[in-house]
């Protein structure tokens, strides 16, 4: 089988290639002497116009001392790095030794850094605009004025919302669940218990480490809205976790209906009695 290597530069023909290569060695030459043609054409046109009189030895010398002086005197004049950070040139530290001097050492009056100053005295600014709009004036609010009017903006946001709920799952709280015997929540409850409650509670809400769920003794209120806050925010100190992060409020209010539904079943082993009797 032939091979066919496909060069985008090349056309196939080596012959035309070379010609075509040639060309364009000469082209590029060309456009060299091009612009040297012109430059030198420029040159001889300016010299015409205004021609430069032929400067003699003296003169020469003359010009060059003129351009080294006026190098000198650049060198002379200190940088914007140099201004910045107050440095002195080597040559000029003579000026700054000071008189007192020490098993020899002598020590440099260098003169505090043009930034380090600009930030003093901008902190110093800053300070007395502080105080004036703090504590003077009054037009700003403390650290401790800001928390409590954000705790106080939190608990009129709550009281609002709580007032106000809007009809949807999310919108279920301790303040207006109401308790329900339908058989799909009791159903849905029972799901989420048992995949979450036995551990403490046993199978069957007997209690193991925690209480026995099924009899009429409470230890934080068995009321619906008392069971529905106990499991939403937990009992932290003793074990019993918050289960408002996993959990969305129609599954709390769930499991709240399932478990007043087990009052009275009497499940085999229950734990005994804890708490208030309600």
């Amino acid at each position: 089988m032939n091979e066919v290597v496909n060069n985008s530069w090349s056309t196939g023909n080596t012959s035309v290639d070379i010609v075509i290569g040639v060309m364009v060695i000469t082209s590029i030459m060309i456009l060299c002497v091009a612009i040297f043609m012109l430059r030198v054409i420029k040159f001889y046109v300016k010299e015409a116009v205004n021609p430069q009189p032929f400067a003699t030895a003296e003169e020469r010398e003359k010009r060059q001392l003129e351009a080294e002086a006026i190098r000198a005197q650049e060198k002379k004049k200190p940088s914007v790095w140099l201004k910045l950070m107050q440095l002195k040139p080597i040559e000029e530290e003579g000026a700054l030794v000071m008189d007192h001097k020490f098993d020899g050492i002598a020590e440099l009056n260098n003169p505090t850094p043009a930034w380090f100053m600009a930030l003093f005295y901008g902190t110093i600014l800053f300070g007395v605009g502080y105080l004036l709009n703090y504590h003077v004036f009054n037009y700003g609010k403390s650290q401790e004025e800001e928390y409590v009017a954000e705790i106080q903006q939190a608990a009129d946001d709550k009281i609002a919302f709580l007032a106000n709920p809007v009809n949807s799952a999310s919108a279920i709280n301790e303040n207006n669940i109401e308790a329900s015997k339908d058989a799909a929540v009791l159903k849905s409850g029972q799901a989420l218990f048992t995949t979450r409650c036995p551990p403490c509670h046993g199978n069957n809400a007997e209690g193991l480490v925690g209480p026995n769920l099924t009899d009429e003794y409470w230890l934080h209120g068995g009321g619906v809205k008392d069971v529905f806050k106990t499991i939403k925010y937990g009992v932290p100190e003793k074990g019993m976790i918050a289960w408002e992060k996993s959990l969305s409020a129609q599954q709390i209010s769930d499991i709240t209906n399932y478990v007043l539904s087990l009052k009275g079943t009497k499940p085999a082993g229950a734990k005994a009695p804890q708490g208030d009797k309600e």
